[in-house]
Order: C-alpha cells, then structure tokens, then sequence
C-alpha cells in the first residue's frame, strides 16, 4: 500500500500533506488516501517470444558500421563530443538522407542558423521544433510521435531544474528514453562533454541510453567511437572527413591515415590494428635522441604508454639496445587513438628502427603482441587483419604466425 493526501476542496494531489492548497487555496483540507500497487507480474524466460532486431539506415555507411547496422527502433543514442567538431553536421547529414519521419529539436541553435547549415549541406526540407520545456515536448511528440528524433543538445531542456543541471539532464534523459521505448522512436541526444572528454552530467545518463557514441578529431578527420553500444560491437570507429559540404565518408581509411607516409626513413612502421571489428593499416612514428637530462623522456601519443614502456624495457632488456641516454618519442600517425596490444610488434620494430638509423622495408606490415620475454603473441581477429594488410598492398607481413621472437623479426630486417 501507497499513500496520497488529496485536498478535499478541489482534489489536488500531492505525496506528502500541505497546510495549504496550492490549487484552490484551502487551508487544512488534505486528507490521506491509501491506494493499493499494482503488483508488477511475473515472467519465465520460455515464455518471453524472441523478437528480431528491425533496423534501418541512419543513410551513412559509416554511422550504420559504427551502430552494428543502424538504428533499432526505440533506440536512445548519446551522442558526445566537443564544440565545433560537427556534432549537429551529422545530424543533418542524416536527416538528409533518411526516408524515415525525422523531428530535429533544437535547443542551442536558432530556425535561422539551422537553415543556413542545412542549405550548405543540401537539405531542403526538415522538421524543427524549438522547444526547451521538457513536459511541453512530450506532450507534442505524443500527440504526433515521429520514427526518428534528433535532441540537440538535452543539457538545454529544462527539467524540473535549470537546463544543463545535473537534476534537469537526469530527468530529461529518463523522460525520453522512456518515450522512445514506449513508441519505438530512434532517439538521438546530444550531450556536452568535460573537459576530461566525457559527457557532462550524471552517469545515470550513460546507464539509461542503449548506446554512447563520441565524435572527435583526428587530424584532418572526424572519428565516430562507440563506447557503450546494446545492439553492436564496442569501440567500432566510423571515419569522416569535414569538407566545406559537410562530412564526407572515408570507405578506406587505411589508404587516407597512410597517405602521407614517408617511405624509406627510419622509425616507421606500418602496424595492422583492429578498432572495434574494423581492421586498419597505421603508421607507428618513433623518434630517438640524446637526453640533456638526468631522466630520458617517453612520449607517447595515440598509444597506451605503459605498454610502449613495457615494449621498451623487452628492447633493453632482451635485445640489449641501449636506451638509457635516449629520449624516445612514439606516435600513431593521423590523430587516432588505438587501445590494441597487437601494435606492440610495431612499435618494438619503428623504436629499434629508429636508434639503428635503419629503415624497414615499404612493402612490410607487422602484427603481434610482444611478451616480456622478447616472445611474439597471437592477437584477436588475426585474420581481418592479414586481409586488410593484403588489401592494402602489403606483400610481406610479420605475424605470430611466422614469426617465433622479437629477435627473429630484427634480425630478418633491422640487423
């Protein structure tokens, strides 16, 4: 049992008892009611039917990668990234291309300013709606519910509390997604994100939607990333690249991220990564000089550091490569960021490269993890990557496969 306290005057409810009515203003004329919850039921697992997951495009290639295979009605997508790096541009590049009924809200931007975007990106027609009360929204999105809805951005509606307050993005949030699953309506919301890269508000936030994706910079490229997805695969990475028409689609980004690779120069290697389930050919970058301080340097970009450390203790330990006096710089080319121990062999190769003033051969790709005994470990998805390297018009490729060491790999290119 519940309980309510009801005004006797006018039949205003409220949780907890007034001494005034705020509806009619009646003094002392709140009673308690006792009403029984309705118990939720029971479900068995056999009992459940299976349904098959509906999808359909969002009409970019690269967002429908990123997504698993596109949009699953009643999906709630959050959508992070910093100012200016073309969060709304997607959005309309989208909408432009979706049959599906769209209804683009926005919240930071003006009719006008929309429109402006819209005509240089080619889109001539789209449904807006400029409102920020939350309450009024719904009750517009129930009364006429699209297929698709674009929220730009949530920490603009106001909630309960002031726009862009932990409360009001909370409770904007769980509104929306409520109404999405209710009416299988693919949502998309947009969110700030911190100065550490996050997106700014509760994480209850990132618990209520089924997929968090962030747009960021790499380079002259824009990469989608998913870091939280119900319905595909995680850190799946879309390319894109931001041209005066908008955000154009990057089919073979291992071509675009080696592009301007110098061959022939020491402490480059081309290593085969894996994002998400996307293989990719990239420039591992390692540079050695001598230290004017007491402590050499390790810079690392676009890598994990502690397993470039961890690669460069195997090289001094294992392989007796002095690096004691050297200030080692290690980078991925082209601004991405890649998690995959599967580049150690890469950059135990660009480093030894590097201080030996030697380089390796342009026709090579390497792939491995390496051990802390100087060993060349099996990777996940070995395979996708042989064949991109294949693709890539890679003749000659160092893999677990065959190659047993660390020193086999030098000794066949670097001694």
């Amino acid at each position: 049992m519940r309980g309510a306290h009801v005004c006797a005057a006018c039949g205003y409810r409220t949780p907890k008892p007034l001494g005034r009515c705020p509806s009619c203003g009646a003094w002392g004329s709140f009673q308690e009611v006792k009403e029984a919850e309705e118990l939720p039921p029971l479900l068995r697992l056999s009992q459940v039917r299976e349904g098959e997951e509906r999808r359909f495009s969002s009409g970019l290639g690269e967002v429908d990668r990123v997504l698993g295979g596109g949009f699953v009605p009643g999906e709630v997508v959050l959508l992070g990234g910093e100012p200016g790096v073309g969060k709304s541009t997607l959005l309309l590049e989208m909408a432009k291309r979706m049959p599906q009924r769209v209804y683009y809200v926005a919240g930071e931007e003006s009719p006008a300013q929309i429109k402006l975007r819209a005509k240089r990106l080619g889109l001539k027609e789209l449904l807006l709606l400029r409102e920020t009360r939350l309450e009024a929204l719904l009750a517009l999105l129930q009364k006429d519910p699209p297929e698709v809805l674009f929220v730009d951005s949530v920490q603009t509606l106001e909630a309960k509390a002031t726009p862009g307050s932990l409360v009001a993005v909370r409770e904007a949030t769980q509104a929306l997604v409520r109404f999405a699953k209710e009416r299988g309506v693919a949502t998309v919301l947009v969110g700030h994100v911190t100065k550490e890269g996050i997106v700014a508000g509760p994480k209850s936030v990132e618990h209520a939607v089924d997929a968090t994706l962030y747009l960021e910079t790499a380079g002259v490229y824009r990469v989608l990333r998913s870091a939280k997805n119900r319905f595909g695969p995680v850190g799946e990475l879309g390319v894109f690249r931001m041209e005066e028409a908008g955000l154009l689609e990057v089919g073979n980004p291992s071509e675009a991220f080696l592009q301007e690779r110098p061959l022939g120069v020491p402490g480059s290697a081309v290593a085969l990564a894996l994002a998400g389930e996307r293989a990719l050919a990239l420039e591992v970058q390692a540079l050695a000089a001598k230290t004017p301080f007491p402590a050499p340097r390790r810079v690392v970009q676009g890598l994990d550091g502690r397993r470039v450390d961890m690669v460069l203790a195997v090289l001094e330990r294992r392989l007796g490569l002095p690096l004691g006096n050297l200030d080692i710089y290690v980078n991925l080319a082209g601004g991405l960021k890649v998690q995959d121990p599967g580049l150690d062999l890469a950059v135990a190769l660009a480093v030894y490269s590097a201080v030996v003033g030697r380089p390796l051969p342009q026709d090579l790709a390497v792939v491995g993890e390496v051990g802390l005994l100087g060993e060349v470990r099996s990777v996940m998805g070995l395979e996708r990557r042989l064949r991109e390297g294949e693709r890539a018009g890679f003749s000659r490729i160092l893999h677990p496969g065959n190659l047993k060491g660390l020193k086999e790999a030098i000794a066949q290119y670097l001694e």
